[in-house]
């Protein structure tokens, strides 16, 4: 795959990186940088000599969340689940399109039997949470601030729906109800970050954790993710993803109803003045 959407590099022995390089776009996903990732993903899983991935960003901002201008088809993509019918009419077509390209790719890379360190700077909005909660030891820097505005489309949150069990359930309805931002310490104080380091010391931490990691065998690693996994599987986790996702459709085919399109349009204008007003802290 010819790569414009991220950058891969090996800064550690053990150690991949794959790093988003939509810096001018605030690295908002597209549907090419998805399946770039997810390619990028997939090579570094089949790659015996990587025992740990880095997911970092190049720019201000980790990301911005989904690109809304994004004008591509899924048909110029090769899909990566069993769904199909993505250009079907009405609700049908976007029910298949965020199975294969939201919840079905974030929860490949929650599968995928490495370790993958995640490290955050500046702004991490909506489906940024979705490049954050997929994988397994979070580093933000000071600056970082975490938020899901997406209520005010008139949908319940981001299509990977992970929350409650991210933030708790308490800060979890604090951050979708008012369309706020937690701040990196916020997010450290609650479990969701690993440890939060001043921003020019973010790259350095991160591949120090990444090479530590990288020095335990990979049979250990594997498994120890695979139970870590499986533990919070049993509690629910995967079963409250799904069902959440149709609690998002619900959502769209309201909009559709009531606006003729999949999300209330007055939810950007809301974001955008509760942005430049800075009510959403």
């Amino acid at each position: 795959m010819d790569y414009t959407r991220i950058a891969c590099d090996q800064p550690a022995d053990g150690v991949a990186r794959i790093t988003l390089t939509r810096a001018d776009k605030a690295n908002a996903q597209d549907k090419a940088m998805l399946y770039q990732l997810d390619h990028a993903l997939a090579a570094a899983a089949r790659d015996d000599d990587v025992r740990c991935i880095v997911l970092a960003a190049e720019g201000e901002h980790f990301s911005s969340g989904h690109d809304l201008r994004d004008g591509s088809s899924l048909a110029d993509f090769d899909p990566v689940t069993l769904w199909a019918g993505f250009e079907e009419p009405g609700q049908a077509g976007q029910l298949a399109s965020e199975h294969e390209m939201y919840l079905g790719l974030c929860r490949r890379w929650r599968d995928l039997p490495k370790p993958v360190v995640v490290q955050v700077q500046g702004k991490c909005m909506a489906g940024g949470l979705m490049l954050v909660w997929p994988f397994d030891i979070v580093i933000a820097s000071e600056d970082a601030r975490f938020s899901d505005p997406t209520v005010a489309f008139g949908v319940n949150g981001v299509e990977y729906f992970a929350h409650v069990w991210e933030l708790g359930h308490r800060k979890a309805r604090e951050l979708l109800f008012t369309g706020g931002e937690f701040t990196a310490e916020d997010c450290r104080a609650i479990g969701m970050v690993n440890h939060v380091v001043p921003r020019g010391e973010l790259e350095a931490f991160t591949l120090n954790m990444a090479a530590r990691i990288a020095r335990r065998p990979l049979i250990g690693l594997r498994l120890a993710k695979l139970a870590c996994n499986q533990s919070l599987d049993v509690q629910g986790y995967s079963t409250a993803l799904q069902t959440a996702m149709g609690w998002q459709h619900v959502g769209h085919a309201n909009a559709r109803l009531v606006h003729g399109m999949p999300v209330d349009p007055a939810g950007a204008d809301t974001i955008r003045r509760e942005a430049k007003e800075g009510t959403r802290e």
